[in-house]
This record gives structure tokens, sequence and C-alpha cells, in this order.
């Protein structure tokens, strides 16, 4: 077994920190926002495309699944956008295999490297400002209980993307490595709200045995508490596009992040009512 990019499991490429291949997945259709209904969306989009009402939390009648359930086509939910969808600045941009970055070669401007362990250096030691701070609270409120966590992974330019998704092509052809990286210009990692996180030991680094380990097992549990949600988890490929990665995490900021873990809401699709991402256009 070895490690993914896009980060999953089965894949024969060499494990990112090995090979000096980060893990990356997401994608966006050109521009494509969710535009949820009169009733649900009274605010106007200012100038800067950040909209400035409240979010409200999902209908009670919502049927969304939870975590471990797996639809193909997410319901709608009545959550509405404080933030941008589609703007790579915005905690809320909900980048998949339908909805590509926009620009495709975005970079963020504030990246910081967090003080906390790290297993990488260079740029994938790297994470927005925001994502930052909040990985530092969360990583020392993880060491209060005892657990180890290191950030394997952070942000990755589209040059480094370009590298790392052709790398799969080649070793494992498009199809199988379109469900563990994603292609340049789609990936969560290109925002810098994104990170891969470990164990401080590189048990099960990369590997979907990572799921059962203290680091992913306490991340699960919470993460939301700090902002951060597990972007892909286990049984939402058909949602999400991509296989079960516990270390993939993705900042989304405490209103939307406890309001998923209260509801039992596993993907962003599903809390935006987003059209599901299962492949590209």
């Amino acid at each position: 077994m070895t490690a993914l990019t896009a980060c999953s499991p089965g894949s024969p490429a060499p494990s990112p920190t090995a090979a000096g291949l980060p893990t990356a997945a997401g994608s966006l259709t050109p521009s494509s926002t969710a535009t949820p209904s009169p009733s649900t969306l009274s605010a106007a989009a200012t100038p800067s495309g950040v909209l400035t009402t409240e979010p409200a939390p999902a209908a009670e009648t919502s049927t969304a699944p939870g975590p471990d359930a797996s639809s193909p086509a997410p319901a709608p939910t009545a959550a509405t956008p404080k933030f941008s969808l589609t703007d790579p600045t915005s905690p809320w941009v909900v980048v998949n295999k339908r909805r590509p970055l926009n620009p495709t070669t975005f970079a963020p401007a504030d990246l910081v490297q967090p003080r906390v362990r790290l297993a990488i250096s260079g740029e994938a030691s790297m994470v927005n400002s925001t994502t930052a701070a909040a990985a530092e609270k969360m990583f020392a409120a993880a060491a209060a209980n005892g657990v180890i966590m290191t950030l394997a992974s952070g942000y990755r330019s589209y040059s480094t993307q370009v590298t790392t998704y052709n790398g799969y092509v080649n070793t494992d052809g498009r199809a199988a490595a379109d469900t563990v990286s994603a292609r340049p210009g789609y990936s969560e990692h290109q925002t810098g709200w994104a990170m891969d996180i470990g164990d401080g030991g590189g048990v099960c680094s990369f590997l979907p045995c990572f799921a059962d380990q203290p680091a992913a097992v306490w991340a699960k549990a919470n993460a939301y508490k700090f902002g951060f949600i597990v972007r892909y988890p286990a049984g939402m490929q058909a949602v999400t596009g991509y296989v079960h990665e516990a270390w993939h995490l993705r900042y989304v900021g405490t209103d939307v992040a406890t309001a998923m873990a209260t509801r039992g809401i596993a993907t962003l699709e599903q809390y935006f009512g987003l059209p599901a991402a299962p492949g590209y256009l």
C-alpha cells in the first residue's frame, strides 16, 4: 500500500513525503455557484462578491445523509451564504471537480507557516493566515489531550499540482488518478484553506488505515470546534469525487463546521445545496 496525493488508498505512487509529492484534492465548475431560492437568500452580493447575511442553519426538513452515507445528488439545505462560494479568498469557497478555481492559477497572498509540528518543508508547510491561526489552536488542543498532530501537507501551487497530478496519471492512468488527485486548478490545497495532517510517527500516512490513528479520530470528533471539517468523508465519493481522506482537513470557519457537525451534514456540497461532483465535466 502506498500514499496518495489527492489522498487516496490503493495508489501505487510513492508517498508524498518520501517522493516530495504532497497530496491534493478538489475541483469546481467554471464559476458555477449554487443560487439559493429567494426564500433562503435575501442579501445581495457586494462588489467584492461577498454576501453580507449571517448563515442560517440547515432546514429541519433537510434529508442530508450522515457522514458515512452515500448520495449522488445531495439535497439542498437552507444555509444562506455569508461569504462567496466562488472567490478563492473566501473561507466558504467550494472547490470540486465541477467548480475550478478562478483564476485557475490562483495563489494566496497571505501564506504563512503555522507554529505547529511540521512533517514537511517548503511551500507545503504553509497555509493562509486564517487557517494557520485556527490550526495552531487545534494542534494545541489535541496536544493537551495527549494527541500528536503534524502538518503533513498544506499549500500546493498550481505548478506543483501539475507535477503531482501528472505523476499519478503516468503511474496509474487518468481514471485512477482522478479518484485520488486533483487536476491542476481544481485543488483545495491551492487555496490555502486546506491541509493534510499526520500523527508524528508516519503511521498509515496518506493511507486508509490513518482513519483509525489517534490524530484522525481526534480530528473527526473535534476539528469542527476550530472551524475545520474532514472534506472527503467515508462513503461520499459519489458527492465529492474522491475516496475517503481522513487526513484532509478544510477550514470553513466555526459557523459552518459546527452546523455541519450538529446536523450530520457530511459535505460542503450538501450544506450549500450544490450539485454533486463525482467527475469532471
